[in-house]
């Protein structure tokens, strides 16, 4: 039977279930309590149940569907098709089906508990409410698909003892009929959560529901003694009137659990009148009004389990004693103005576990600290930690956020079986005198800022099962005993700085089940060793510098489940020489990753490993076509991108797949033909940069749970049709291909965060059906034929980063009113039919913040007018700062699957940048009707690099405050009617690499220091007044500058060394680049895989 446990708290519902639950359930119904297959049973008749509850539970079993439907992305695989239901069969012996007797002659069915084995249905069949002499219900951990829970029924079920509802996918108001259950024990409607150290999923499907009157729902149920309503139930009571109602009906009730219900208010006193409680379950209630810890929950003389996490606890913890002295569970975490010190808790000696990291408890050396002789698990903050400390808790430690080195008497208390010391901050050598801890069985200090290498005194911890140093900024050679510890199991060095080779060592005496050591500086060849552990089930040496040859016949481990080779230096073949025995080959394999591995065809392996569900092939030489047989497996993840392949080998365009998938990548190959699309719809779908020429006309029915479509640099023709807004994509990139037609004015409604239409043949108006929270962070329609005026409602979309509107045929003034999207980096509205001036918005809202993020604007080629208003350059704080760092631009709830790139004019070309850095800025507002000085607040822009203004009517001087903006790499204000002499504070550009001053009235001598002698006359052409070098015209003694200006040149950076930019421009510093990042794109995805 299922337990009524909550997954991240693991003794909360494991003490529940051995004290109540699974005692009184097994005496009610029949159950054993330990499983489903122990249900008691009578044999005392050939026919032992009714004949309409037998048909009843066949009703009930075709409402079941036991594999995922792809209409319902959240549906779950079945653990079980309930074989043993059978018509003409006792369904007293079917599974999860208990009897007892009764007058009649017959069993009845007193049980029914289908917990766990993940069934699908439209909600709760009604038929189930047949079966009135149940005493036992469970349906937890199943999928009801979000139906609401039926409003009646549930009161026919009169003597129903125990019903569990937890994790079943069921929704809406929860029914007042409830109130009719008068023998009801346990109530569960919970969500369960089950958690690792790494994650936390939940084990069925996720409620929703909601209380109508909780005061009449409880009012009849005076034998209720357990109550679990989790992070599924919303609470829309106070917390005072629901513990009252509580108090009032529900004397003897020995279990609440009421963790992430919403509760609101003040924990009233009337929940000490509960005085038979065990345990309680406040937790992650954040709207309970600040308060101290309330002094009678010390009270309780039977309360075992005390959850308080993150409700707003305040002030100094009592230091009264806890009447109770069976507390094993207390967790007081997240409450961060609560203070105390550890010496406070009283009934140490029976705490098992204590969490009260986040909170404001010390650490006070004390005898009475020696007393937690039980704790097993701890969790507190890093300043509680000293060698004091570690002298008086010896047992398991799991401790958080500390800043300092460790301790060298840190080998102090040798009883340690278990330190956990994972991304706390932790600096300096890891002592050697770690190996005293002869004890330790776990040692976990990854995520830290260690210096220096793996001690080698390690190799002492003989008992050592799991040794965890993963990001922790290690350096030097891998000592080679660490491969051969007794009794080692688990060993996690990657994301560190460890180089060097990895020695052969003596496989046969490894333990070894899983190895990490990707993201390193490693070099050599992988030792055959490796490759042949005998228990080896996960090896990882991804993004090193390996060498040599792999050959995959001669993986020696039957067990092996994982292998990642790729991003190394490694030539992966498959030899046909070897041939392992059918006991050792690698039949279980569930995982390859052989990116960036010299291969030039699809491996054998993967045919015979008929479990795989991820495949990364990407990046190598392989030919031909993809074949059918790949498509056959439960694949979660494949990734064929960056090779040569020209086409599939399908049967239909619509690929069969059983599961959901996560993840299709063919990239970047030669494919040609209609884009085939799996049956069951991916999270992300990416066939860009192909010779695709169609989709199928109903493609948006293959996405039902597509969140990435990128199909960019293709051939596709075709329209957009409206129910693309009814899939839950959040990235939609369809560019430069051949789309046309209207754009669907539901576009902009939906979940999507990027818009990429760039390139394609769309016409009409912007959709203007955008809400407030609109989510949408970039829209790129450059080089479409889009009309009309922009959309007001776009002012919504606060969080737009990109705008590219360029090279449409939109009829505008200039949008000031975008001045209030504070998160937007680059405006594009070049060549189209914008008019007027270029207006500074006047609102008190954003003064001083108007387009403070912009770092591109191109409104080149429009017909801007008027006169620049100097306040406008001086709103562009981003460009008012200096920004040496070049990171990426990209958008983290995103990741680095989709990166916006753009085209502007640079340096005198059109040139395209497939990435956008932070070090990339460009003003451009060149082709225009401008008049009027140039501003001198421009001269403010001091990381702006590119400036182009040309081809205006720009009158007067060339400011000489442009020679403070000392990253300029492109200034050109060529076509204006500019006078006077060329400021020789433009001599301090020193990578000023492209200059065009050209065809203005300027006069007098060129200045001849730092760049100005590399330009040419092609600068300075049209200037009839201008004379010196380049020029062939001599300067007379009157044009000799009034005093000569020379300063210090400051540091700058030339932006190209940091830009990704398109074909014949940094190839080699991209390239290697680029092979890191596909390697981060490879490891962010399986992050991404976890947590979906």
């Amino acid at each position: 039977m299922a337990s009524s446990c909550i997954g991240w708290t693991p003794l909360l519902l494991c003490l529940v279930q051995l004290l109540h639950f699974h005692t009184h359930a097994a005496s009610a119904s029949g159950v054993h309590p330990h499983g489903h297959a122990n249900l008691t049973r009578h044999h005392s008749a050939p026919w032992l149940c009714r004949p309409d509850q037998a048909n009843t539970l066949l009703t009930l079993k075709q409402s079941f569907s036991f594999h995922p439907n792809g209409r319902f992305p959240l549906d779950l695989e079945s653990t079980t098709t309930l074989p043993s239901w059978k018509p003409g069969t006792d369904c007293c012996l079917w599974e999860g089906v208990g009897c007892s007797n009764s007058s009649s002659g017959h069993h009845v069915v007193t049980a029914l508990d289908l917990s766990g084995f993940r069934l699908n249905s439209d909600g709760i069949h009604p038929v189930l409410f047949n079966l009135t002499s149940l005493r036992m219900l469970d349906l937890s951990m199943n999928n009801f698909r979000g139906y609401d829970i039926p409003s009646v029924g549930l009161e026919r079920l009169a003597l129903l003892r125990h019903l569990n509802l937890s994790s079943s996918g069921i929704s809406g108001q929860v029914p007042i009929g409830i109130s009719n259950l008068t023998n009801l024990v346990c109530l569960d409607l919970s969500d369960r959560y089950i958690c690792t150290d790494d994650d936390c999923t939940i084990s069925g499907a996720s409620n929703l529901l909601w209380l109508p009157d909780f005061e009449t729902l409880v009012s009849n149920l005076s034998n209720l003694r357990e109550l679990y309503f989790d992070l599924a139930v919303l609470i829309s009571s106070s917390a005072e009137y629901f513990f009252e109602a509580l108090a009032k009906s529900v004397p003897h009730l020995r279990v609440l659990s009421l963790e992430g219900c919403s509760l609101q208010g003040q924990i009233g006193s009337s929940l000490s009148r509960l005085k038979s409680l065990t345990v309680i379950n406040l937790s992650s209630n954040d709207d309970i009004i600040p308060r101290p810890f309330p002094e009678f929950l010390m009270n309780f003389p039977n309360l075992r389990v005390l959850l308080l996490n993150g409700i707003n606890l305040q002030g100094w913890f009592p230091r009264g004693m806890f009447r109770s002295e069976n507390l094993r569970v207390l967790d007081l975490s997240e409450n961060s103005n609560l203070s105390g010190h550890l010496s406070s808790f009283s009934n140490a000696a029976s705490l098992e576990a204590l969490w009260i990291d986040g909170t404001n408890f010390t650490y006070v050396k004390s005898s009475y600290c020696s007393g937690f002789k039980a704790l097993t698990e701890l969790s507190i903050d890093g300043k509680i930690i000293s060698t004091d400390f570690l002298y008086s808790f010896c047992h398991a430690c799991i401790l958080a956020r500390i800043v300092r080195p460790i301790p060298h008497e840190v080998g102090a208390p040798k009883k340690l079986e278990s330190l956990v010391l994972r991304s706390m901050g932790l600096s300096g050598r890891i002592p050697s005198t770690i190996a005293n801890l002869t004890q330790l069985t776990e040692l976990q200090l990854g995520g830290n800022y260690f210096s220096g290498g793996i001690p080698s005194t390690i190799a002492n911890l003989t008992r050592l099962t799991e040794l965890r140093l993963e990001g922790s900024y290690l350096s030097g050679e891998i000592p080679t005993s660490l491969f051969t510890l007794p009794a080692l199991g688990y060993l996690d060095l990657s994301l560190n700085q460890l180089s060097g080779p990895i020695n052969e060592f003596d496989a046969a005496s490894s333990c070894l089940k899983i190895v990490y050591l990707e993201m390193n500086n490693l070099t050599g060849q992988i030792p055959q060793s490796l490759l042949v552990l005998p228990n080896l089930k996960d090896l990882n040496i991804e993004g090193n510098n390996l060498m040599g040859s792999v050959d995959l016949a001669s993986l020696w481990g039957k067990d092996l489940t994982s292998l990642f080779l790729s991003y190394n230096k490694l030539t992966v073949i498959e030899g046909e020489g070897i041939n392992n025995s059918l006991s050792t080959y690698p039949y279980q394999l569930v995982e390859l990753g052989l990116a960036s591995c010299n291969m030039i065809k699809i491996p054998k392996l993967i045919m015979r490993a008929k479990h795989m569900t991820h495949v990364d092939l990407s990046n190598n030489k392989i030919s031909g076509d993809i074949p059918s047989w790949i498509w056959n497996y439960d694949l979660m993840v494949i990734n064929l991108s960056h090779n040569m392949f020209t086409g599939m080998k399908v049967n239909s365009y619509v690929i069969p797949f059983s599961n959901t998938l996560s993840y299709i990548n063919l990239r970047s190959n030669r494919l040609q033909g209609p884009i085939p699309l799996p049956s069951s719809s991916a999270k992300i779908l990416d066939y860009s940069n192909n010779s695709f020429s169609s989709l199928l006309p109903n493609f948006t029915l293959y996405l039902s749970s597509t969140v990435y479509l990128m199909l960019s640099h293709n051939n596709i023709s075709g329209y957009l049709p409206r129910s693309i807004c009814h899939s839950p994509l959040e990235v939609l990139d369809l560019s430069y291909n051949n789309f046309s037609g209207l754009l669907p004015r539901c576009l902009m409604e939906n979940s999507l965060s990027i818009i990429n239409l760039r390139e394609n043949q769309f016409k009409g108006m912007l959709p203007s059906n955008i809400s407030i929270g609109c989510p949408i962070q970039t829209i790129n329609l450059n080089g479409n034929k889009i009309e009309g005026q922009l959309p007001r409602t776009l002012s919504k979309c606060t969080d737009l980063e990109v705008l590219d509107l360029g090279r449409n045929q939109i009829t505008d003034t200039f949008p000031s009113w975008l001045g209030g999207l504070l998160n937007l980096r680059v405006l594009i509205l070049r060549s189209n039919k914008f008019h007027g001036s270029i207006g500074h918005l006047e609102d008190e809202k954003y003064r001083g913040r108007h387009f403070s993020s912009l770092q591109i604007i191109d409104l080149a080629s429009n017909n801007f007018s008027g006169k620049l208003h100097p306040q406008w350059f001086e709103n562009l704080k981003s460009m008012r700062q200096d920004n040496n760092s070049g990171d990426i631009i990209y958008h983290p709830n995103i990741g680095v699957l989709y990166l916006d790139s753009i085209t502007i004019s640079y340096k005198g070309f059109t040139m395209s940048f497939e990435r956008i850095l932070t070090t990339l800025t460009a003003i451009d507002i060149s082709d225009n009707a401008l008049e009027g000085n140039i501003p001198t607040s421009i001269g403010n822009l001091l990381s702006l690099h590119v400036l182009n203004m040309s081809h205006n009517a720009f009158t007067g001087q060339i400011p000489p405050q442009l020679g403070s903006i000392t990253a300029l790499e492109s200034l050109d204000l060529s076509s204006n009617m500019l006078s006077g002499e060329i400021p020789q504070e433009l001599t301090d550009l020193t990578f000023l690499s492209t200059l065009n001053l050209s065809n203005n009235q300027l006069d007098g001598r060129i200045p001849q220091s730092r760049q100005f002698e590399t330009f040419q006359e092609s600068s300075f052409d049209g200037n009839a007044g201008l004379c010196g070098p380049p020029l062939s015209k001599k300067c007379g003694p009157s044009d000799i500058p009034s005093e000569t200006h020379l300063k210090n040149s400051s540091h700058g950076v030339d932006v190209v060394l940091f830009l990704f930019v398109g074909v014949g421009f940094g190839v080699g510093f991209a390239a290697a680049i680029l092979l890191k990042l596909d390697y981060w794109i490879s490891r962010w995805f399986q992050i991404f895989r976890i947590l979906c």
